[in-house]
């Protein structure tokens, strides 16, 4: 029989909200370690392909300033850098640097190509919820199973759904985030989030979290972007919040005679 968790919390909407809303504005950078296994998946095909897993950091600073540096075996197979605006990717095994604006306005055939910086800032930090949207709290229960112990164990959960009300009078809402927290500890263990279009963009995982200084982070987060078929696991090490950063922190250069190419 599954077991139930010795200790299960309640909360009103409003106190997760609360909750999620002193983190963020606690909130000013981050510096994390991490391994980054990404994996590709073309469904018509039928074929998925796992990328070597890479050793590296990522720095994030509100509001949306982001940056990913990958090594493999000592050696740096790529450096990315936004502003919350523009992204600089430069891939040195390659000779090759990608420049381009964060948001995609005309998809390529390539799907990391489709695949742009700012849903790591989300991915990585739950944002505040902002005023002008709406929420509703409900209560679920979810099995999870412990392959190490051979236990299946009940974990209630609240689910908080995120909507944003159509202007000029429209009745179509949209879908903004969906965040659920398991009731044992009150901490994010999933969140779905949407594009403008209603369309779910990414479905993210948190476990294991593990005390960072003051702050609790999740050491294992899985990112599932549906749209692009693309699957990246992050495997937490490290995390230094709120730091001294330098000032070209957000800047990825790109090497003389390096080959660069313009996304839209």
């Amino acid at each position: 029989m599954p077991k139930a968790p010795a200790n299960v919390q309640t909360a009103t909407p409003e106190e997760l909200v609360e909750q999620v809303n002193r983190r963020w504005d606690d909130f000013r950078n981050l510096t994390a370690t991490v391994e980054i296994q990404a994996t590709l998946l073309k469904a018509q095909e039928g074929l998925a392909t796992d990328y070597p897993t890479v050793r590296g950091w990522i720095v994030m600073e509100k509001p949306n300033h982001l940056r990913v540096v990958g090594q493999y075996l000592g050696v740096r197979v790529f450096d990315m850098a936004s502003d919350g605006n523009t992204f600089t990717l430069v891939i040195p095994p390659k000779n090759k640097a990608i420049e381009g604006p964060n948001s995609v306005t005309k998809k390529s055939d390539n799907q990391f190509e489709n695949l742009r910086p700012g849903f790591f800032f989300d991915a990585m930090i739950v944002r505040g919820v902002d005023p002008e949207d709406y929420f509703t709290e409900t209560s679920d229960t979810e099995t999870i199973e412990d392959a190490a112990k051979k236990h299946l164990f009940t974990m209630p959960e609240y689910v908080l759904n995120i909507i944003r009300h159509a202007p000029n009078g429209s009745r179509r809402d949209k879908p903004v985030r969906v965040i659920t927290f398991h009731r044992d500890d009150l901490l994010p263990s999933n969140q779905d989030l949407y594009d403008n279009e209603g369309n779910l963009a990414s479905q993210v995982t948190y476990s294991a979290y593990k005390s960072f200084g003051n702050s609790q982070f999740p050491t294992k987060v899985v990112i599932k972007r549906p749209l692009e078929g693309i699957t990246i696991v992050l495997t937490v090490e490290k995390v230094v919040e709120n730091q001294k950063l330098p000032a070209d922190q957000f800047t990825a250069k790109i090497p003389p005679g390096t080959t660069i190419q313009h996304l839209q």
